[in-house]
């Protein structure tokens, strides 16, 4: 396999170069772009034109090798040099309440025979990421991991797009599917952020929306912790995330995300579910947190492989969260990643909404808020 990863200012940069990339033969390409490059027709019919397998999304933030871009266009090509193959797949997301069947109707497409892996892109809005990732597994092959995220619009929310082989949508949830024996997957997830104050019983939550803690109204409880960072709400729900404990009050390794907030119901909405007799408890995080965070995502990928193997592909998603709080020392958790990595592995991927990943090779596909997943992918000789 021999990947590159490029980035472009601006749509006519791409297009003087997409003569060069086409020359390359891409078995993939997939594209991390801020959401205004998507409302214009020309990125689709660009990169349709170099490859016929293509999908991409907007985003909070584009990851290119091991720099951190804002209002560009990230591009990693991707050639097989086996008889390794990629499908892509499609399906319509109608609302957030159908989130659960989008996630099984992609699925019900998917060719299963000799799968290996999925890569998925999802919107960002008014989307039930943990339910569409139930959806997509039910009935998953064993062995068979996922990663990806759902697409970002630099922290706006208002609308973000996903593109694939037949166009651009703002409601398109889109996966690539992996095929040959020849490629391998290896994942990994960490967070960085830490807990403060009680643990509070989930006492009345619905899906995704969290009505009540501890028998009283989520929005109150959550307003009053936050004290003068309330006024901020939902933006600043990104730098105070839950942390979800079990019924026995033990952590689950998940954090949640507040994308928004309804005021009449005092509900807090999720990125992901919730269930009642779960705990939630409060976390912050410093930017030396979350560094830390990134070393514990990519430590026990970085010693699986050696400098020379063939050429891997890092597939980053970090949530938006994590580059708030980070600021301009937002390039470390990836510059670190390229530290511990060979040089012959290329990096590329995007600051999201919601991030989709296994924690470990030997954990199951799971939804995560502000947290740094890496899906490594390498073909065999």
């Amino acid at each position: 396999m021999i990947s590159k990863t490029l980035f472009f200012d601006n749509l006519d940069e791409l297009k003087s170069e997409s003569a060069a990339l086409k020359a390359f033969s891409p078995s993939l390409l997939i594209a991390f772009a801020s959401a205004s490059f998507f409302e214009q027709e020309q990125l689709y019919t660009t990169l349709k034109d170099v490859c016929p397998n293509m999908i991409g999304c907007s985003t909070a933030g584009e990851i290119s090798g091991t720099r951190v871009l804002e209002s560009c266009i990230s591009i990693c090509a991707i050639r097989f040099e086996s008889n390794a193959q990629v499908k892509v797949y499609e399906t319509h997301l109608a609302d957030m309440q159908h989130s659960n069947d989008a996630g099984a109707a992609l699925l019900s497409k998917i060719d299963k025979n000799g799968l290996k892996g999925i890569y998925l892109l999802a919107p960002g809005i008014d989307i039930n990421g943990s339910a569409l990732i139930e959806g997509l597994t039910e009935n998953l092959p064993e062995g068979v991991s996922i990663s990806g995220g759902l697409a970002g619009d630099n922290g706006s929310f208002e609308q973000t797009f996903v593109m694939h082989n037949h166009g651009v949508s703002t409601r398109s949830v889109v996966a690539v599917a992996f095929y040959g024996d020849q490629l391998s997957f290896e994942y990994s997830a960490h967070g960085g952020w830490r807990s403060f104050g009680p643990a509070r019983s989930v006492s009345s939550a619905k899906a995704n929306e969290l009505f009540a803690l501890d028998n009283k109204p989520a929005l109150d409880i959550y307003k009053n912790y936050l004290g003068e960072y309330a006024r901020d709400l939902p933006a600043s729900g990104l730098l105070f995330p839950f942390e979800v404990l079990n019924e026995a009050g033990t952590p689950t390794g998940i954090i949640r995300t507040i994308l928004g907030i309804d005021e009449e119901a005092k509900s807090l909405i999720l990125a992901g579910e919730v269930n009642e007799n779960q705990y939630l408890r409060l976390m912050h995080a410093s930017t030396d947190d979350l560094i830390s965070g990134a070393l514990e995502a990519i430590s026990p990928l970085s010693k699986t492989i050696k400098s020379g193997e063939s050429q891997s592909l890092a597939l980053v998603t970090s949530c938006i969260g994590r580059k708030l709080v980070m600021g301009d020392r937002v390039e470390e958790e990836i510059e670190e990643i390229g530290r511990r990595l060979p040089k012959n592995t290329s990096i590329a991927g995007f600051y999201s909404y919601g991030e989709v990943s296994p924690s470990s090779n030997t954990s199951h596909c799971e939804l995560h808020n502000q947290t740094l997943t890496i899906m490594l992918l390498r073909e065999k000789p």
